[in-house]
């Protein structure tokens, strides 16, 4: 990420490699409609939201798993908590600093976190599939 991307300026090494594993690790498994949400202005509990979304559960599992795996990868950190795996509805993972959330579609429309973060600067990665 670069500083122009949030009028902030640009996240801590640390989150920023985060969130662009996240932002990878969606692409590879097709994810829909990655968007991340600067949220550093806004709260004092994480900086950064990153939500996406796939269309069935099998899709949702395989990208949150990615997910994990690239994040491991990159950093040698697994997330402090899972949610919502076995389902695949709705999979939450915790960083601490960064919450990821991958939905399957009907769940994300009915939630829509981005209209509850309408405040927050947003980044919608171009997709390179």
């Amino acid at each position: 990420m670069t500083s122009s991307e949030f009028a902030r300026g640009p996240y801590s090494a640390y989150v920023s490699t985060l969130v662009n594993a996240a932002i990878v690790a969606a692409e590879e498994k097709i994810a829909l409609d990655t968007v991340v949400l600067d949220l550093r202005d806004l709260i004092d509990a994480f900086d950064a939201l990153v939500v996406t979304s796939g269309r069935n559960d099998r899709q949702v599992r395989a990208i949150a798993e990615e997910i994990e795996r690239l994040i491991e990868l990159a950093l040698d950190v697994k997330p402090i908590s899972v949610e919502g795996l076995v389902q695949g509805e709705w999979v939450a993972l915790d960083y601490g600093d960064v919450i990821v959330h991958v939905f399957d579609e009907s769940t994300r429309d009915y939630y829509d976190l981005e209209h509850l973060w309408n405040s927050a600067p947003a980044l919608r990665p171009l997709p390179t599939h």
